[in-house]
């Protein structure tokens, strides 16, 4: 007897939409295992909205097949699937207060003890004493909390989130982060998030899955995708990255080694993407730190000489562009409280706090890099100014 799936696991196999000849979602397999807090994370335009809108049953696709729990459920109407969705724009009802919004489902379905469950609802989501006061009279993270609640109260094995922070402001919206996190481990529902917003991804999600043009381009949890990026569309996407465009040249020991504007550089083969051909040999800026000159670079680093041509203050630290000889730009990050530079390179460092000790602009510098925290991706995409893709 073949053994029964998890209650709350979702997958789609070979689900496409098209939309006349434009493929919205092209031929996309993924499983979403029951309890995750899962990301689905991309561009506008990327199919992320039109895949949820396939999952909740508000679009039908063109082919493929949308399982639930090992139950096929591409057929069935939206009403029909254990399955709820909370709204970029909460689609609360103005005429109902907090305790008729939570209740309506419950009410159309004749659940009983209504009252005791819109109660627990409300207390889970911290509304508390809010039950007779309108949408109108709540603030926006309010309102996404009784979005919320009328939602997950009638218990769906997979709740959908249509980006549903991006109406909020900074502040409140990583406030909602927290709550979100909470409230999933809370109730172990299994929880699919649509957002193109990169820290958003990483900071909710167990697991993510970067969308480009309707397909996966990369899918784990989200430290493996920043740290080693399966191509640079997703090393672009998921954080910024200074990518140097060159061609492998060989192998020794361990390392992949590259040849770019010149000069020689080697990538571990196990962070390597790419062992031939046309490649880009990606650093991330906080990996990227600078010196005065070539003697202070630590042994076994590598490195390019450069001109500081901006400084920003960013609260945490000091964020610069260093322009290379061959015209591009490569970004560094110089957190308060580390030297950038590191040893010898203390003159060149960054340790005080307000912006005071910063490299000025036009400053000759050496930028380099351990090549532990490099990585390596084929270079499938159109090149930026010199070779540089941001």
């Amino acid at each position: 007897m073949a053994e029964k799936e998890p209650a709350g696991e979702l997958r789609l196999a070979g689900v496409t939409k098209r939309f006349g000849a434009v493929a919205a979602v092209d031929d996309l397999d993924l499983t979403v295992p029951q309890g995750s807090f899962f990301a689905l994370l991309g561009p506008s335009g990327c199919g992320k909205t039109t895949t949820l809108r396939i999952v909740a049953g508000l679009e039908q696709p063109t082919a493929g097949r949308v399982f639930l729990a090992g139950r096929d459920v591409t057929d069935l109407r939206p009403y029909r699937r254990p399955v709820n969705t909370v709204f970029q724009s909460y689609a609360l009802f103005p005429h109902l207060d907090v305790f008729g919004n939570v209740a309506f489902g419950l009410r159309r379905r004749g659940v009983p003890d209504l009252a005791g469950r819109v109660a627990r609802m409300l207390a889970m989501v911290r509304l508390d004493g809010f039950e007779r006061r309108r949408p109108a009279e709540l603030s926006g993270g309010q309102q996404q909390r009784v979005a919320l609640a009328r939602a997950l109260v009638n218990e769906p094995r997979v709740l959908l989130l249509d980006e549903p922070l991006s109406a909020l402001d900074p502040r409140l919206r990583r406030q909602m982060q927290i709550e979100l996190k909470r409230i999933q481990t809370d109730v172990g529902a299994t929880f699919v998030h649509v957002t193109h917003d990169q820290e958003e991804a990483m900071t909710l999600a167990d697991t993510v899955a970067v969308l480009n043009a309707g397909r996966v381009e990369q899918f784990g949890a989200p430290a493996d995708l920043y740290d080693l990026p399966a191509t640079a569309f997703v090393a672009n996407f998921l954080g910024q990255a200074n990518l140097l465009a060159g061609r492998v040249t060989g192998r020794a020991g361990g390392d992949v080694l590259v040849e770019a504007y010149g000069s020689r550089f080697s990538v571990p083969a196990d962070r390597s993407g790419s062992g031939a051909g046309a490649v880009l040999v990606g650093v991330r800026p906080e990996r990227l730190h600078l010196a005065a000159a070539a003697a202070d670079v630590p042994e076994g680093h590598q490195w390019v000489t450069g001109v500081v041509t901006d400084s920003s203050y960013v609260g945490v630290g000091t964020r610069y562009l260093v322009r290379t000889p061959w015209g591009a730009e490569l970004a560094a990050f110089a957190a308060y409280g580390a030297v950038a530079g590191g040893g010898a390179a203390a003159a060149a460092g960054d340790p005080a706090p307000g912006g005071a000790g910063r490299l000025p602009v036009g400053a000759e510098v050496v930028a380099y890099w351990n090549p532990a925290h490099a990585f390596l991706v084929p270079d499938d995409v159109d090149p930026g100014p010199a070779g540089i893709r941001r």
